[in-house]
């Protein structure tokens, strides 16, 4: 008896392909005094991470946030600094006099190049303002920036100790030690002469315009900068701004 042909078995649909999206990667944003995405950023692994949520507060946040905030950390981190920049003059150029050292260090550890420093790690945007500070810039601040930065370097150096601070240090300011020992550093004359001058002779420098020349409208200024009766240089400019500027640049030459 002839067999029933089976039916054939209907084809299941193909289960379509799974529509979920790899992950996205996401970048972290940065939170105002996100001090685990600011050690990450400088390459630090910290222990105590207190110490460096401390050093992004300023001073502004204290009352207004009941924070504490970061002027002790930053007073011992600006000696930690020095320490560490003045050990390598030393021990880089073993030619150089004690003139010379305390000229380049000044300029290493000063308000413009600190300042620079901290706007390369983005550390105004890790920064922890009061409000009025934050409509006023003070994320970008040149020295809200270079306190905050030492007081990152006073809160690794507790943390870590001297070493570990150090080189971070180093690190961080290479390309600017660099710059400036070859003095091909560009900056505020006035403000890295006052640096040295202060560090020298603990009075800031004076300047006074000597003359004047030329029509109202081509005006020339001729400055010059002394400390005490001394006159350290002088220059000239179309402007009493740019004359000291000069003068402070032609002091620098000398100092």
């Amino acid at each position: 008896m002839p067999t029933k042909a089976s039916s054939p078995r209907p084809k299941r649909p193909a289960r379509a392909p799974s529509k979920r999206a790899a992950p996205k990667r996401r970048s972290r944003l940065i939170v105002p005094g996100d001090a685990e995405a600011l050690a990450a950023n400088i390459g630090f692994e910290p222990r105590r991470i207190e110490l460096l949520r401390q050093a992004l507060v300023h001073k502004s946040a204290e009352q207004e946030l009941n924070l504490p905030a970061n002027e002790r950390l930053e007073f011992l981190g600006d000696a930690i600094l020095g320490l560490a920049v003045a050990g390598h003059l030393y021990r880089s150029h073993p030619e150089m006099t004690e003139g010379p050292l305390t000229k380049v260090k000044a300029v290493a550890v000063s308000e413009p190049v600190l300042a620079a420093v901290a706007r390369e790690i983005d550390l105004g945007r890790y920064l922890v303002l009061a409000r009025g500070e934050e409509r006023n810039g003070g994320r970008d601040r040149p020295s809200i920036l270079a306190d905050a930065l030492e007081a990152v370097f006073a809160a690794v150096y507790l943390d870590r100790g001297f070493r570990t601070c150090r080189a971070l240090i180093l690190r961080l300011l290479a390309e600017h030690l660099d710059a400036i020992e070859r003095d091909e550093y560009e900056s505020d004359h006035k403000t890295l002469l006052q640096e040295y001058v202060q560090e020298r002779h603990h009075t800031p420098p004076t300047y006074r315009v000597i003359s004047e020349t030329g029509p109202d409208h081509d005006r020339t200024f001729v400055t010059e900068v002394r400390v005490g009766r001394r006159t350290l240089g002088s220059g000239s400019g179309k402007s009493k701004k740019q004359a000291e500027q000069a003068a402070a640049r032609e002091a620098l030459k000398h100092c």
